[in-house]
């Protein structure tokens, strides 16, 4: 039995991880692989709104893609575009990336190999992971502008798409405890994070919602 509190506590580190940025016109749609179809549908309806001419998804398997996307996150992404209806031309595979610091580099590598000239992405990612990639993408393509954007839904309409509140408030610890430290790692830019979504953060640790935790290196 999951506590209100806990409820309370994960829904403020949903709305914290969303950086509320109002989609606008940009060079590129960049779609972030995961298990999370909605990811390209939200790229491809961003495509439809002329926010984007050009959409690229990006990423290979994970131990929880590996069953459900054979061919591969951005491959199965790009399916997924086909049958909405975008142009082939209009859809670029990087099928490399194994994390978000892959999913930005490789696609800047394949965007500069295409010639495309880029000053803003549109960076499409889960809900809970637009602040971390944001992150991430400044500190490795800092010359560009950064729009973040996912599929609209809310904390509990998410919640029962996944069908398993205790892994959605897992990985939202998660992400959260990477924000925090993957800074000091050198793999994103530090992002400050209100003391309420900390004391939060703490709540849920104590609470036993750690299955998404990695294991910090002693510095």
């Amino acid at each position: 039995m999951i506590s209100k509190q806990s409820w309370a506590d994960a829904e403020l580190i949903w709305d914290f991880h969303q950086m509320h940025h109002e989609p606008r016109p940009c060079s590129v749609a960049v779609g972030l692989g995961s298990h999370d179809l909605g990811v390209a549908d939200a790229t491809v309806d961003l495509y439809r709104r002329g926010m984007a001419p050009l959409i690229v998804f990006t990423g290979a398997t994970s131990r929880t893609t590996q069953e459900r996307m054979p061919r591969g996150e951005a491959v199965h992404y790009r399916e997924r575009a086909l049958e909405l209806g975008v142009p082939p031309v209009d859809v670029l595979v990087e099928p490399k990336a194994t994390n978000t610091g892959e999913n930005i580099r490789f696609t800047r590598e394949l965007l500069e190999e295409k010639g495309v000239e880029v000053e803003s992405i549109l960076l499409v990612s889960k809900p809970y992971e637009e602040r971390r990639a944001y992150a991430t993408a400044r500190k490795l393509w800092p010359e560009v502008e950064i729009v973040s954007a996912s599929e609209p839904t809310t904390f509990r309409q998410y919640v029962n798409s996944i069908g398993d509140p205790r892994l959605v408030f897992d990985m939202l610890v998660g992400a959260l405890q990477r924000l925090q430290s993957y800074p000091r790692q050198g793999f994103m830019v530090a992002l400050s994070v209100p003391d309420g979504v900390l004391a939060a953060f703490r709540r849920l640790c104590d609470d036993g919602f750690t299955g998404r935790l990695v294991r910090l290196p002693v510095i």
